[in-house]
């Protein structure tokens, strides 16, 4: 067991840390009760010893952590980091880097898509992990020993399997598509939580135009108020009652209480005031300003899109990357649509597995067929008549045929 109360402690151990190539890390929070995650643990694992930080223990101070996660010659290792790196923008507005997340890098090893610590903790050490204490309220003082045990578990495994999923990441060549990955998780906009932003999480429940422009003004009040008093935002109001307060666009309390979701009596509230505020807002939106809604593609492409989902099956198939990490849905579907559609499976190393295949598909260049219970891929021009003989076996059931009517 070893857990830091004390700032002198965690600046001993940071300087040791920082001698090092790789340092793991995690944390335990909590947010079921919060807008704004409460840290309440941080583990970091070096090559030759483990730590959890009580931060939480009077009169610390991070700021030791803090320069660890900004030294440029430590890579900072997380499984899953999103939800570890908020936490560490929203306390000291940095992000740690260079950055190595072990899920990412899993899926593109073959592990499938997002493959959980436990699994990879299995797979590659063969440990088993004691998750006795996984539901644990890590705010309640004091910890027990196992509790910390448990907590520094997570970071010390995390050493082997970093290591492991690096040497195969090397060994292939692909420790670069792992670092245009790690671009979008080390970027400051995807951890801001700006209001004005919040309408995109429900984007597709709007049926109109007119709905959208409700539902924007509506979700930023929203996520205003949910920041403000610290609280999870189906504390404020729940998306459905959101939605079809947009939808139904009242504009009096009367109205707005003849909702049927509406919570009642709420109308009369300065939550209610606010919230028609925040519908009349949304119906002076300059149409012009709207944000386009996107209508489910039908037609002719919708066949292109299916033999699209099987090229994507059949590459993943063959290099082992999770077809997420690849091309979404929406990537597929704005292929069939543009041949230069601004999406990430048509850039970098996602164009070279799968984008140009993908191209030469829609444009009868590649086909697909079925070999020993596979999805394979040939080139059209292969399956093409020599001048001298059938190439290909279904060449040669055609030309039997035409022969056969020729001489009946």
């Amino acid at each position: 067991m070893s857990l830091l109360t004390t700032t002198d402690e965690l600046a001993a151990v940071c300087a040791r840390f920082s001698r090092h190539p790789f340092v793991t890390v995690d944390t335990e929070f909590l947010r079921e009760t919060t807008f704004w995650p409460k840290v309440c643990v941080i583990q970091i694992a070096s090559p030759q010893e483990a730590i959890a930080i009580d931060t939480l223990a009077e009169g610390i101070n991070l700021s030791p952590f803090f320069e660890l996660m900004a030294n440029p010659d430590v890579v900072k290792v997380f499984h899953a980091a999103r939800q570890d790196l908020e936490i560490i923008w929203r306390l000291a507005r940095l992000i740690p880097s260079p950055l190595f997340d072990t899920q990412v890098a899993a899926m593109v090893c073959g592990f499938g898509e997002q493959a959980s610590y436990l699994e990879l903790v299995k797979a590659i050490t063969r440990a088993n992990l004691d998750k006795s204490s996984r539901f644990t309220d890590w705010s309640r003082r004091p910890l027990s020993a196992a509790q910390i045990d448990y907590a520094i578990a997570d970071v010390t495994h995390l050493r082997d399997i970093y290591t492991t999923l690096r040497a195969r990441l090397e060994r292939s060549n692909r420790l670069d598509w792992l670092a245009d990955e790690m671009q979008t998780l080390t970027s400051p906009a995807t951890y801001e939580q700006s209001p004005e932003n919040a309408w995109e999480r429900l984007r597709h429940r709007a049926r109109k135009p007119r709905d959208l422009a409700v539902l924007m003004e509506l979700a930023a009040w929203r996520e205003a108020e949910a920041q403000s008093r610290d609280v999870p935002r189906s504390r404020v109001l729940k998306d459905d009652v959101l939605v079809e307060v947009a939808q139904a666009a009242p504009r009096s309390p009367e109205a707005l209480a003849n909702l049927r979701s509406f919570p009642k009596g709420m109308e009369r509230s300065r939550a209610g005031a606010d919230i028609l505020a925040a519908v009349e807002r949304g119906l002076a939106r300059d149409p012009a300003g709207i944000p386009r809604i996107e209508r489910e593609r039908r037609g002719s492409n919708g066949a292109t899109v299916e033999l699209l989902k099987v090229l994507l099956r059949q590459v993943t198939e063959q290099t082992g990357v999770a077809a997420k990490m690849i091309a979404t849905v929406e990537d597929l579907e704005a292929i069939a649509n543009d041949d230069r559609a601004d999406v990430p499976a048509l850039r970098g190393w996602r164009r070279v597995i799968f984008g140009e295949k993908a191209l030469e598909l829609k444009r009868g260049r590649l086909a697909l067929a079925v070999e020993d219970g596979k999805v394979v891929t040939f080139d059209w021009q292969e399956a093409e008549p020599a001048e001298s003989a059938p190439s290909s076996q279904a060449e040669a059931s055609a030309q039997s045929r035409a022969e056969a009517s020729a001489s009946g």
